[in-house]
């Protein structure tokens, strides 16, 4: 049999519990629950990439950051999500290699710090969405606004946050690394969807405020590397429509027109399951003939034998 070879995007629910207390060690602990699936699909010899989310870690990064800003200066938003891909990789890594080293399976495992080039005139730069880090006054935020340059927005009743744009993933920089090391290592890329970067007329790089829809990093990345499937793992086992009414219909298998057809009847809710359809979409339309597996991290292994989960192909 050849390799099958996968890129798994793991949902906030791989990395932490809601309810339980956001500290590291509870992480860790969710972490390596998360491991012991993902030793599995190794074991049944599935190569893979994993691609992770950072919403709430890179938040909580910056909001330390902007409290200690009277005695240590503040952190750039670019740097806090690199210093995200730092700890949560490292979280992944330590629990993946024990999870395969109690199945006898001596394969590396690491994290990659990596940089996803993003398009200086990408429309959601002017238009913000993605609330990150503390709520304020209404007060604070006029000040933040008026003093650093924030876009700030109320959120939901709850106060003010401020809001970063999400464009769309161009070009993983790292992508010969990840190649390079495929064929002895699981490599953990691509972490909150990659540090934005702009690519500058003379070749270089400059990091920008910005975060990039982890599963349209994970959808890039699977193209880029010729992954035959895209693996996005969440907390539902099955893609649904007419989520959560009456006549909720969960769906074993979804064509990319159907999926289309789904959206433009918005059955899917932004910010929550229609990045990753739309991720799916894009990538069997660009493969026609691979697939994507749209499921709940317990029930992955089962997914890709064909036994559950939501199964989108061309």
């Amino acid at each position: 049999m050849s390799v099958i070879k996968v890129v798994v995007a793991l949902g906030g629910n791989a990395l932490q519990e809601s309810g339980k207390p956001a500290t590291a060690e509870e992480q860790l602990q969710v972490v390596n629950k998360t491991a012991e699936y993902l030793a599995e699909m190794s074991i049944k010899g599935y190569e893979m990439a994993v691609v992770h989310g950072n919403g709430p870690q890179v938040g909580r990064i910056l909001l330390a950051s902007e409290t200690a800003a009277g005695v240590t200066p503040v952190m750039p938003f670019d740097v806090c999500g690199a210093m995200s891909q730092g700890y949560i990789g490292y979280h992944i890594q330590q629990g993946l290699r024990e999870a395969l080293r109690k199945r006898g399976r001596n394969i590396p495992v690491v994290t990659l710090v990596t940089q996803v080039v993003v398009d200086k005139d990408d429309p959601g730069f002017k238009n913000p969405t993605k609330p990150i880090g503390a709520f304020y006054t209404e007060e604070e935020a006029k000040r933040l606004q008026a003093e650093k340059g924030y876009v700030m927005k109320e959120d939901a009743g709850r106060g003010w946050r401020r809001v970063v744009p999400s464009p769309m993933p161009k070009k993983i920089v790292e992508l010969s690394a990840v190649k390079t090391l495929w064929d002895t290592t699981i490599v953990i890329t691509a972490g909150g969807g990659g540090i934005p970067v702009i690519e500058n007329e003379d070749g270089s790089l400059t990091g920008i405020a910005a975060v990039i829809d982890k599963d349209l990093a994970a959808e890039r990345l699977a193209e880029d590397i010729n992954a035959d499937i895209l693996m996005i793992l969440t907390e539902v086992e099955r893609v649904s429509i007419n989520y959560k009414k009456p006549d909720q219909k969960d769906l074993s298998l979804l064509t990319s027109a159907e999926a289309e057809q789904y959206i433009r009847e918005g059955h899917f809710a932004p910010g929550s399951m229609l990045p990753k359809i739309q991720a799916a979409v894009s990538f069997v339309k660009a493969n026609p003939g691979r697939k994507a597996i749209i499921t709940s991290l317990y029930k992955a292994v089962d997914a890709l034998e064909g036994n559950a989960g939501t199964t989108i192909i061309f």
